[in-house]
């Protein structure tokens, strides 16, 4: 099955796809810089909450990044994005369960609210079956699997910037109390 030219189509999207990844790489050096600003609660007992809070927000972050940085190289074939994409998809599927496993084990998803839940375990989930099947529909070689894939990296990236506001604000709360 042959679909439409994968480079014209793409070049419609360029400027979409460099704007939001670097959004993404931008939103990943803030992170860092609220990292620093929270460096003195970050201690090795508060290790388990950092690593299902804060460093999922980074992943995610960085999984908006790569897939911009795969859809804007050139010179790809249809079977070589959607198998890039299928893996990115699926890679991230894998580390959002890793992270539903360590929520589970700190007791995280019943301590935190409804609306915690939502944006740090399942919408994350959801992005990447999301992103595994507009692969699929780009390994098919139709078009609508590169909307869908728009559509999820800015669902995945306004993910990433709720839970970077929410981090923030937990730990500007901490540290400034005596």
């Amino acid at each position: 099955m042959t679909g439409p030219d994968l480079a014209t189509l793409m070049q419609a999207w360029h400027d979409f796809y460099l704007l939001i990844g670097t959004a993404a790489a931008t939103l990943v050096g803030l992170m860092f810089v609220s990292a620093s600003v929270g460096g003195g609660y970050m201690t090795e007992e508060r290790r388990p909450g950092i690593r299902a809070f804060f460093s999922p927000t980074i992943f995610h972050f960085a999984a908006v990044l790569v897939a911009c940085l795969v859809l804007l190289a050139p010179k790809q074939s249809w079977e070589a994005l959607g198998a890039i994409l299928l893996g990115c998809g699926l890679a991230g599927l894998l580390y959002a369960g890793r992270v539903w496993r360590q929520m589970l084990r700190q007791g995280y998803l019943r301590d935190i609210d409804a609306e915690d839940r939502l944006w740090y375990a399942r919408a994350p989930v959801v992005s990447y079956l999301l992103v595994a099947f507009a692969a699929t529909l780009v390994l098919l070689q139709l078009p609508v699997g590169i909307d869908l894939l728009a559509a999820t990296l800015v669902l995945l990236l306004l993910v990433g910037i709720r839970n970077a506001w929410d981090i923030t604000l937990w730990l500007v709360m901490r540290t400034g109390k005596k």
